[in-house]
């Protein structure tokens, strides 16, 4: 035989193995089960989103241009694996690409899932014999009392050989441990799929905080320009003795208010710019970002939204609950597992020689074949303490399960109606700009046919940067409401291979 090499015999050893086989299928311990899946078939009661009251309804009739501004739910329609391609942008796909090439979290994610997947090939490992070389030399002298009669005088030896052990996994421990891993490597995985999906908002929502606040700016600067000629003018009728100090005093507490809108708004630019250059993986001192504009950003008009049984299938917070859930279930079969006895094999086979030549030769083969059991007897109720504590977080672990689900549904049920308010906002707002221009209109009208003084033609001037302004806003709610929207409902469906996710392209849910 060659030297190093085991053979086990047959007899006792293989009737425990096949014993071992045999016991291999008996795993202690709950098995997991998904989840049922919710019965509910929507996200909000039957008419909730009506108008509470008549004059509601009849206002809301009166409004002919809500129309324009609505979006349409498309409820179960698939979900878009590439969301933000729905706004038609090619400046904003191109931020959400460089965002997944360069973010560091989304690095760091993925370097988590790729540790979770090697813990799982370290705990696999354990479901095999472990084979050890052992090979050593010493120098030995037994003393005489040791001995009695016998004298021997101080020797060296060799020796070198093989040791394999195993752990009988009759009760499934080891099994159970394994699975606990690959739960945890689940949890990663929708934990990468979840800063995706976040990544992803938050470059499309500084984008548009971007592209509105620019909007906004212009409106606001253009107000203040309409306070100064009405101020200037104000001033001058006050010199000739046509208005009086109050006049004067108005028009400088008009110019001082509106004053105060834009140092907050190029505040919210520069953090907004700021906060997409650090998602890009750039410092924002070293990067020029590009001048976004709301046109740009078409606003989608069909929305598609995944039922909520489809919902607790994709979201990636719902998904990482589960495998937690997953994880605190093995972990009770592991707990349940060490109340049993242990049972390990091992075996070794070597040369053992006085001197380097007889090494090796048949003469010199030692081997040893144990089988070890453990059973704990006392242990002071550790153990079995340890088993209710898995218990409890097992209990603990499907609340926050049902927790996680219903807050998405929650969540989802908060935007849909935020998007039907937002459309009524917007709406307003444009009936309030429609009417700020027609006033205007008539206002100059007025003004060119003597009727008038100009001062009546720069506030109605003024009116209609308010009205602009307030628009803007409306409308920059409205897309945001619509990305978090289509944050809520999960995005794609996570890879079920990991192999596959492991070497397809590099691989974000918190919502503001």
């Amino acid at each position: 035989m060659p030297a190093g090499s085991v053979r086990i015999q047959p007899g006792p050893v293989a009737v425990a193995l096949a014993t071992a086989a045999l016991l291999g299928g008996c795993t202690v311990g709950p098995n997991f089960h998904r989840p049922a899946v919710p019965a509910a078939a929507r996200y909000r009661p039957a008419g909730e989103s009506k108008p509470v009251n008549n004059a509601a309804a009849a206002a809301a009739r009166r409004a002919p241009a809500a129309g324009a501004y609505e979006q349409r739910i498309l409820l179960g329609a698939p979900v878009v694996p590439a969301w933000w391609r729905l706004f038609k942008s090619p400046q904003l796909d191109d931020l959400v690409r460089r965002a997944m090439a360069d973010n560091r979290d989304l690095a760091a994610a993925r370097a988590t899932l790729a540790q979770a997947r090697e813990l799982v090939a370290a705990q696999t490992g354990q479901l095999y014999p472990q084979v050890n070389l052992q090979a050593s030399v010493g120098r030995q002298k037994y003393g005489a009392q040791f001995l009695g009669n016998f004298a021997v005088a101080p020797f060296t030896y060799e020796s070198v050989g093989a040791n394999v052990r195993y752990m009988l996994d009759y009760d499934g421990a080891t099994a159970r441990s394994v699975e606990e891993e690959r739960a945890f490597e689940q949890y990663e995985r929708s934990e990468l799929e979840a800063a995706r999906l976040t990544l992803t908002g938050d470059v499309a929502s500084e984008a548009v905080i971007i592209a509105a606040t620019r909007g906004q700016i212009r409106a606001a600067a253009e107000l203040l320009a309409e306070d100064r000629s009405n101020l200037r003018l104000v001033r001058t009728a006050f010199a000739n003795g046509s208005v009086s100090k109050l006049d004067v005093l108005d028009a400088q507490s008009q110019l001082a208010g509106d004053q105060t809108l834009l140092p907050p708004l190029y505040q919210q630019l520069a953090v907004a710019r700021h906060a997409l250059a650090v998602l890009l993986g750039q410092p924002p001192a070293d990067w020029t970002q590009p001048d976004l504009e709301l046109a740009d950003i078409q606003l989608p008009r069909a929305l598609p939204v995944s039922v909520p049984s489809m919902l607790v299938r994709r979201r990636p917070d719902i998904l990482a609950a589960q495998a937690r859930l997953h994880a605190a279930t093995a972990a009770v079969g592991v707990a349940t597992a060490n109340l049993y006895p242990q049972i390990a094999l091992s075996a070794t086979l070597g040369q053992q020689a006085l001197t380097p030549a007889k090494l090796f030769n048949a003469s010199s083969a030692a081997w040893s074949l144990i089988a070890g059991l453990t059973q704990p007897l006392f242990d002071g109720g550790t153990l079995r303490a340890e088993r209710r504590a898995a218990l409890d977080a097992l209990h603990a672990s499907a609340a926050r399960y049902q927790q996680v689900v219903l807050d998405s549904f929650g969540q989802v049920a908060d935007l849909l109606d935020a998007l039907n308010h937002d459309a009524q906002l917007v709406a307003a707002q444009s009936v309030a700009r429609e009417t700020s221009e027609a006033s205007l209109d008539l206002a100059r009208q007025s003004y060119r046919a003597g009727n008038s003084g100009l001062l009546q033609v720069l506030d109605a001037q003024r009116q209609r940067q308010r009205a602009e302004l307030g628009f803007l806003q409306a409308q920059a709610r409205q897309y945001l409401d619509t990305i978090q929207l289509l944050l809520a409902v999960g995005g794609p469906l996570p890879s079920a291979s990991p192999r596959r996710a492991r070497k397809g392209a590099p691989a974000f849910l918190s919502l503001p």
